[in-house]
């Protein structure tokens, strides 16, 4: 286990109702208040009681923006959906974007799992998403680990190609991959084999350190040291000065205070940072911090300057 000071990113979720200006507020806001990174979700199709007007934004059209108009934070994905791109396709988008970022770029990906949102725009949602996962997985970083002057082939079930000219190629000599999920069997072993970081998407406290012992376990089985590993989980936080300011944010978007309590980063700021001295015990190492209301940038100078400064 990594034995290093936890560092917060802010985490959004566009989907539910937001422009790319809104985006950029929050990016803006993210590196400004000293936060490591700005991420977002991969998704076209809102989620619960919300209007998710104006509409989606797609997730690469956005970092690409966000890379030319920001300059120190890390930018990324919780998560791509595989089944939203084809892999080859997605090696080229994030190369680009990483490129344009001057070396900032970091691909959270994921097999796929809203078969709603898959309906609603037409895009197949295949049987055998772990298969089709993993060559995806195989594909991406094949291409951007293949010399330069050497083409690219692949053969599998579900893609197949053939001399690819593998180009091109992101800044960082190892553009980080992120891979999450709370599977006890192929998770553990995508991580180990392709992932820079194991994402646990708002885990439960309990059960956390030993999800955690099962990635470094896959490790060992792929004969890979774990501390290469990161160790980073998704909370939703809702922070207020007092009592009364903590439930006005949480009823804003549509969350009960003992709930948000019991599952994210939520109260007090004390209580806050109570919950991340928690969090931290079990393993985590990084936190991405999910904001909700993206029109509400006091709150998140609230976490910087009363939560993560106080750590």
């Amino acid at each position: 286990m990594h034995t290093v000071t936890p560092d917060f990113r802010i985490f959004t979720e566009p989907q539910q109702g937001a422009t790319y200006d809104d985006l950029l507020a929050v990016a803006k806001k993210t590196e400004q208040l000293g936060f490591d990174g700005f991420f977002r979700s991969d998704h076209f199709l809102k989620m619960g009681g919300v209007s998710g007007l104006p509409g989606p934004t797609d997730a690469w059209t956005t970092l690409a923006g966000l890379a030319r108009e920001t300059s120190r934070i890390r930018l990324g994905t919780l998560m791509t959906s595989a089944t939203f791109r084809h892999p080859s396709i997605l090696a080229v988008q994030v190369a680009q974007v990483d490129q344009m970022s001057g070396g900032r770029v970091e691909l959270g990906i994921g097999s796929g799992w809203y078969k709603e949102e898959h309906t609603a725009f037409g895009i197949p949602f295949p049987t055998k998403l772990f298969d089709r996962f993993e060559e995806q997985l195989a594909i991406v970083t094949g291409l951007w680990d293949t010399p330069k002057g050497v083409n690219f082939s692949f053969k599998g079930e579900h893609y197949e190609l053939t001399d690819c000219p593998a180009f091109p190629k992101p800044v960082q000599t190892q553009l980080p991959i992120i891979i999450g999920g709370s599977g006890p069997t192929r998770t553990p072993a995508f991580a180990a084999r392709f992932a820079n970081e194991y994402n646990a998407a708002f885990p439960a406290l309990d059960g956390l350190a030993q999800r955690f012992q099962t990635i470094r376990d896959a490790c060992e089985e792929y004969e890979r040291n774990p501390a290469d590993l990161v160790h980073s989980a998704a909370l939703v936080v809702c922070v207020g000065r007092d009592e009364a300011e903590f439930r006005r944010r949480a009823e804003r978007i549509g969350r009960n205070p003992g709930e948000l309590r019991e599952h994210g980063i939520a109260g007090t700021p004390t209580e806050a940072i109570d919950q991340i001295g928690r969090f931290s015990r079990a393993g985590v190492e990084r936190f991405y911090l999910q904001v909700l209301d993206l029109h509400d940038l006091e709150h998140i100078e609230l976490i910087a300057s009363d939560v993560v400064a106080q750590l």
